[in-house]
């Protein structure tokens, strides 16, 4: 059963975050640029801490990357008119889980069946 969904409240907010996102990417992309090793300009420290910096960088990249896939599916579905549906078992997935991640793909049951 189809519920009564806002839809044009979830496009907006997903249409923000992913804004947001792509303007996050551009000044990360610079963070995750590979690190120098000359010895004779850094110090093994400074290298370790930019190499770790660098790693921490990678891993948000990953993230939001994952994000804007998972929000570009998201406005798809409303798009096509299954926004909102369980992709396991194509119940209704709840407005308090859409509120919380308008990105979910699953309801709670499915999700916590999953874990």
């Amino acid at each position: 059963m189809k519920q009564n969904l806002d839809i044009h409240f979830f496009k907006k907010r997903l249409t923000k975050r992913l804004i947001e996102l792509n303007e996050l990417a551009e000044i990360g992309n610079a963070a995750a640029r590979p690190i120098e090793l000359d010895q004779a300009r850094v110090g093994r420290l400074s290298r370790m801490d930019a190499m770790q910096a660098q790693a921490m960088s990678i891993e948000t990249k990953r993230r939001r990357e994952d994000e804007i896939l998972r929000i570009t599916a998201a406005i798809e579905r409303i798009n096509n008119g299954h926004f909102g549906d369980c992709l396991e078992c194509d119940e209704p997935i709840s407005k308090a889980r859409l509120k919380f991640d308008s990105s979910s793909l699953l309801c709670i049951i499915c999700a916590e069946s999953k874990e």
